[in-house]
């Protein structure tokens, strides 16, 4: 009896250490309430350029709606062909909604205003602001909406870091060049997409869009997708899982941290780091698993980047790998671990996508894709400054160091 005892715990043992990272992250993550799907596509689009072709082109293909949800539109080259867009769209009887976030808007140096809305509505585009700024304004500091997503015709969608701005093309004069990430998914993570899109358009406008036609993805591939959304309060579906929940970002990053195994890469520009993730961050180095990290060296932003560099610098001390981006903003938002799952959205590692902000990453389990994003995360490093005690030495005054730790004290507010 004893013999058959310690035969079952031994291959127990041997099951759970056989578990590989991804299956523990998605484990986990079910555990949690997250709902994965099965046959998805995903097409990453690494470039401002590749996304905008990419989804207007699907845009124009369009048959029965298009569904844009964003932080802002900029009122350039690039969103003026996207109205532009848009509003043929109209013409052919395709149903148009879009959004997008007053403090996105008028944060924004070329804002929209209320005139080209009202030429938008008058060619019949819906296109509405989530929580205008009025005085006072600082109660509408928080939560904003900072998500991106568009879905077409309930069976393709696009999401990531990207708003609409030909910056993301162009560059800009004080950063350079403007690096970001986004996705194109196929399948039935889709449908997770619609349904956070449905639910804000009712809080917005009050109307319930919610149809079977704005239901209907396929499965498109052999991927497993998680859509992970981070809003006030806990929305569940019928069937029991998360549409959205307060601690959802923490928890999609904690857990990703603390099932790795082997390795993790992850770029992202507002490295201020909440308490749990940091925590994470140092649980993964101390197991012995490989820490890569990349920010850039320029910021769109005052103060910020102080904090994210002294953030960075003192991850480098703990045991990571810190990579400083040099030719310009690089404004991803992504997350690779054991060559095997992923992340990619809208979610910086600060404590307004942490803990306020209306998020919303992809969670993607698939090698091919996780490895390509390793791929020009590795192509990245080619173009970039690792840290060491000297070259922070070099690249950081006393008095620029002193901001950053002034900075740090600031973390809940950056």
């Amino acid at each position: 009896m004893r013999f058959f005892l310690i035969i079952s715990l031994a291959l127990s043992f041997h099951y759970a250490t056989a578990q590989t990272g991804d299956s523990i992250f998605r484990q986990r993550m079910t555990e949690y309430g997250i709902h994965f799907t099965e046959g998805n596509h995903v097409k990453l689009l690494k470039s401002g350029q590749e996304k905008f072709d990419d989804m207007f082109e699907a845009i124009r293909q369009a048959h029965s709606s298009v569904h844009l949800e964003y932080f802002n539109f900029r009122n350039d080259s690039i969103a003026s062909l996207l109205f532009d867009i848009l509003r043929q769209k109209r013409r052919e009887g395709v149903e148009v909604r879009a959004l997008f976030d007053g403090f996105g808007n008028d944060s924004n140096n070329q804002p929209l205003k209320k005139h080209h809305l009202k030429a938008l509505r008058d060619d019949s585009v819906e296109i509405y602001e989530f929580d205008p700024i009025r005085f006072p304004w600082v109660n509408h500091i928080w939560p904003r909406d900072h998500r991106k997503i568009v879905v077409i015709d309930g069976k393709t969608a696009y999401t990531g870091g990207m708003n609409v701005a030909d910056y993301y093309i162009k560059g800009t004069e004080q950063v350079g060049s403007w690096r970001d990430m986004h996705c194109r998914i196929e399948g039935p993570a889709v449908s997770d997409l619609q349904y956070i899109f449905c639910r804000i358009w009712k809080e917005v406008t009050g109307e319930n869009i919610v149809r079977q036609a704005y239901f209907c993805a396929q499965p498109a591939g052999n991927m497993t997708v998680g859509i992970v959304n981070r809003e006030p309060g806990a929305v569940y579906s019928t069937d029991g899982y998360t549409l959205g929940k307060n601690d959802a970002m923490r928890q999609l990053y904690i857990h990703a941290l603390d099932a790795a195994q082997d390795s993790v890469k992850l770029v992202n520009p507002y490295f201020t780091l909440v308490p749990s993730v940091k925590k994470a961050l140092k649980r993964a180095i101390r197991r012995g698993v490989k820490v890569e990290i990349m920010v850039s060296a320029k910021s769109d932003v005052p103060l910020t980047p102080d904090c994210v560099l002294r953030n960075a610098y003192k991850m480098k001390k703990y045991g990571a790998h810190v990579w400083l981006y040099q030719p310009g903003f690089h404004h991803s938002k992504i997350f690779m671990a054991d060559g095997r799952y992923c992340t990619v959205g809208s979610a910086n590692l600060d404590a307004r996508s942490m803990r306020f902000d209306y998020e919303e990453n992809a969670a993607i389990i698939d090698k091919a894709t996780t490895r390509e994003l390793e791929e020009m995360f590795n192509n990245d490093k080619l173009e970039s400054v690792y840290l060491t005690k000297e070259t922070w030495n070099e690249c950081r005054t006393t008095w620029q160091k002193f901001r950053g730790w002034f900075a740090s004290l600031l973390w809940p507010w950056l």
